[in-house]
């Protein structure tokens, strides 16, 4: 399934992700959180740059620029202690990377296939958590519904791109997206319902098996013309 220099990126992803889930946690090491959150997504936007040369020009500049923004938005978030602007910034930036993955994920879009029995099982998903976290939320309610919008449009997208692209693609690519709505229904629990036990272990560490899963299944695609 992997590669030889895939195996040795994923090893290398592993441990960044480690170490950023032990600096993330420990107060001795915090100031080595401000270099490890972001090298999660360096690191995947680095070995996507070297491995996408036969992917399609446009969806290559696509996916770099989901990568981009998400970089933005781990910066962002790093600084919420500084100031609840950089959360709705960070937000912005997470809602744009997801709209770069709405668009690429759409270019492999399954026009035959019939998305609202998933669409029905994400609103009562989404429904549920907009239950929990309503009475939080205050002036964020409007930026949050948007945001929980294009993160179950994502989801949705890659869904529809079933039968269109190799069964590993897109196998990675939906997984990586229920993963990324997972990480993100954990940290809206945590900052808009109430803490939760090892919050910032479940929110980097499913964060980043999504984006990991996403950028690999883009990478298998069969087709570089699509």
């Amino acid at each position: 399934m992997l590669t030889s220099s895939e195996k040795k990126f994923s090893i290398v992803y592993s441990l960044i992700v480690i170490a950023e889930l032990i600096t993330g946690s420990l107060e001795d090491f915090s100031s080595l959180h401000y270099l490890f959150k972001p090298a999660i997504v360096i690191s995947l936007l680095i070995f996507f740059l070297l491995k996408c040369k036969t992917l399609n020009k446009k969806l290559r500049l696509i996916i770099a620029s989901a990568l981009l923004f998400s970089l933005a938005g781990d910066i962002l978030l790093m600084f919420v202690d500084k100031s609840p602007n950089y959360f709705l910034f960070g937000l912005v930036a997470f809602l744009i990377a997801h709209v770069m993955y709405v668009i690429a994920f759409l270019k492999h879009r399954n026009k035959t296939l019939n998305p609202f029995g998933f669409i029905a099982f994400l609103i009562v998903y989404a429904a549920g958590l907009f239950y929990l976290v309503k009475d939080g939320l205050n002036e964020m309610l409007i930026p949050v519904l948007i945001y929980m919008l294009v993160i179950l449009s994502m989801s949705t997208a890659a869904y529809l791109r079933k039968g269109t692209v190799s069964k590993l693609s897109y196998t990675l690519v939906f997984l990586g997206a229920l993963f990324f709505m997972l990480s993100d229904s954990i940290l809206a629990l945590n900052k808009f319902y109430e803490p939760l036990a090892y919050s910032n272990i479940s929110i980097m560490l499913t964060y980043a098996i999504a984006q990991y899963l996403i950028i690999f299944g883009i990478l298998k695609l069969d087709s570089v013309s699509r």
